[in-house]
């Protein structure tokens, strides 16, 4: 078991505790022990065979013990016999954005909840804001929480689903009935999150490869298994489906499963106006099937420039490739540097040096050292004495790499008004500021608007950092005008995030557009808080490109000197 997955089940487990109405002190030292290993720099199943994990701090000997056992075994003394006291439902409520495991314990007692459903129906009734310590406000926000929950159920990060897309694609290569295999659907097209992912195969046996399909171990149940495609679902409750055609129609059938159906309604559309017929099983002049070995053949053949997959959103992309006006998309060889990284100065799991090698080692040119500053204090936020210590320690690292240059930033916070955590006098001092709200989501669309328009001209602001704070499929971001945001943006020469981290891609990529329109940089930053962290900045990337963006519109594809110099024309 590698960390992640033994601090998650510590988690659970401190969960679990808090829904059966035990005591604090017990809670907190399974919550501070995940988080104790969850940000190790070394493996635990280590640690435990070494005999030393009580050596952690906020890990005592008794709870060590357990964890060794649950490194050793799997299973964590007494989660189980937990988990079968409490009503299943209770941990299902625990996915509800904004509800504790606290309030659910006192629903369940009061109310004898234990259902969502029987939860959606007590906010109607206004049995939920009838308890004490609950009110009509904390009931309408359960309501929508529920209402998010269920509209999002059955979706998955792109990190996760981009896991079991591989896992499934080198089980698919490694058949030997197999020639030719691509992962298509929203999975080729980036987007945020999926349902389901989908991989076009070609094959001289289907029925040999669906058997194969069925029995490969990931899968939990066959859902469909027909001549042309086969959808299981896999255990970690993804639906995959898998195409199986020809090798004529490879290319019609990818370009057919990769695009959403708008766009491929525009493509068929650019056929007929040709008097051809496109379908998933190729290109057609009446019965006749164009020879198309590839999509770039394909696009071709109907006078269009080939759409990377990203594009294929059924918006403008299929005029744009008639005309020859398609962009040159941004790719990770453009990116010279990478902005907005922590480290242990705040809530990162590095150190400087060490983030600076990695991101060295990457092949960036600079990149941007921006802990919290002190207003967040949950994430060990700065206060200006340690940010003076740790641009101490900046210096001594540049001296000693030749590679990279690490720079003096700051993640600032954005307090309730749209003031900033530090003094300006002090924050002209940094050379990268990125500003963020990490509080009061609750603001409405003007509030909120205003909030982050006074950050953006604060003359000492660099970025914009994750403008709408969303976290994708837990929670929303809290209402902008986003025009608003783009214009004021545009006005103060200051460039807004496009957050590479999988629960963020914030920005959203429908507002990429107005603002390249409008010539506001873009910096697509890993908010990185560990090593492992910085190689996010592929996600971010694939969504980038999903709004259209070019090397051009892009901060951080800028070598050092121009970076540095637009810092210093901008502000």
């Amino acid at each position: 078991m590698d960390n992640r997955e033994v601090a998650e089940i510590l988690e659970e487990m401190a969960t679990l505790m808090e829904l059966n109405g035990e005591g604090g002190f017990r809670i907190r030292a399974y919550v501070n022990a995940a988080r104790a290993i969850d940000s190790l720099g070394d493996p635990v199943a280590a640690l435990a065979a070494e005999g030393k994990l009580d050596s952690v701090r906020g890990i005592g000997k008794g709870l060590a013990g357990r964890i060794s056992e649950l490194v050793e075994t799997g299973h964590l003394p007494g989660l189980d016999e937990l988990k079968a006291s409490i009503p299943e439902g209770l941990m299902e409520m625990t996915e509800i954005p904004g509800l504790g495991a606290k309030r659910i314990r006192a629903i369940y007692e009061e109310l004898g909840i234990v259902d969502i459903d029987a939860l959606s129906r007590a906010c109607d009734s206004g049995d939920l804001e009838a308890m004490s310590g609950f009110g009509r406000k904390t009931a309408e926000r359960i309501a929508h929480g529920i209402q998010y929950m269920q509209k999002h159920r059955g979706q998955f990060l792109c990190n996760s689903a981009g896991r079991d897309a591989a896992g499934i694609r080198v089980f698919l290569e490694d058949q030997a009935n197999v020639d030719r295999v691509a992962t298509a659907g929203s999975i080729r097209r980036r987007s945020e999150t999926h349902s389901a992912l989908d991989l076009v195969t070609c094959t001289r046996d289907p029925d040999g490869l669906a058997g194969a399909i069925i029995g490969h171990g990931e899968v939990d149940e066959v859902v469909e298994a027909g001549e042309t495609r086969v959808s299981v679902t896999l255990k970690s409750g993804m639906r995959a489906n898998l195409w199986l055609v020809e090798e004529e129609a490879f290319p019609a059938a990818l370009h057919h499963v990769t695009g959403n159906e708008a766009h491929v309604a525009q493509m068929r559309d650019s056929a007929s106006e040709m008097g051809l017929r496109l379908n998933e099983y190729g290109l057609f002049d009446g019965e006749r099937r164009i020879p198309c070995g590839d999509e770039a053949a394909l696009f071709e053949s109907l006078g269009l420039s080939e759409i990377p997959p990203e594009l294929r959103e059924g918006g403008d992309e299929v005029r744009l490739a008639g005309a020859g006006e398609l962009p040159a998309l941004v790719s990770r060889a453009d990116l010279r540097g990478t902005l907005h990284v922590h480290t242990r100065h705040s809530d990162g799991r590095a150190d400087v040096m060490e983030m600076a090698k990695a991101a060295a080692d990457l092949g960036y040119e600079y990149i941007g050292i921006c802990d919290h500053s002190k207003a967040a204090a949950y994430a060990n936020g700065l206060t200006e004495d340690r940010v003076r210590a740790q641009w101490e320690e900046i210096d001594s690292v540049n001296a000693e790499l030749e590679d990279i240059r690490v720079l003096k930033g700051i993640e600032v916070d954005i307090l309730g008004d749209g003031r900033l955590d530090f003094e300006d006098e002090f924050l002209s001092e940094f050379e990268v500021v990125v500003a963020s709200v990490h509080s009061r989501f609750g603001m409405t669309e003007s509030e909120a608007t205003d909030r982050i328009v006074r950050a953006v001209r604060n003359p000492n602001v660099h970025i914009l950092g994750h403008p709408t704070g969303r976290l994708l499929l837990s929670r929303e971001g809290y209402p902008l005008d986003h025009r608003a945001v783009i214009d004021a943006a545009d006005e103060a020469n200051t460039a807004i995030e496009l957050n590479a981290n999988p629960r963020r891609l914030d920005m959203d990529w429908r507002h990429i557009g107005y603002a390249r329109e409008r010539g506001v940089k873009i910096s697509i930053n890993t908010d990185a808080h560990s090593i492992e962290g910085l190689e996010q900045m592929e996600y971010g990337l694939g969504v980038g490109r999903k709004g259209g963006l070019t090397a051009a519109d892009v901060l951080n594809a800028m070598t050092l000197d121009d970076f540095q110099a637009w810092c210093a024309e901008t502000k």
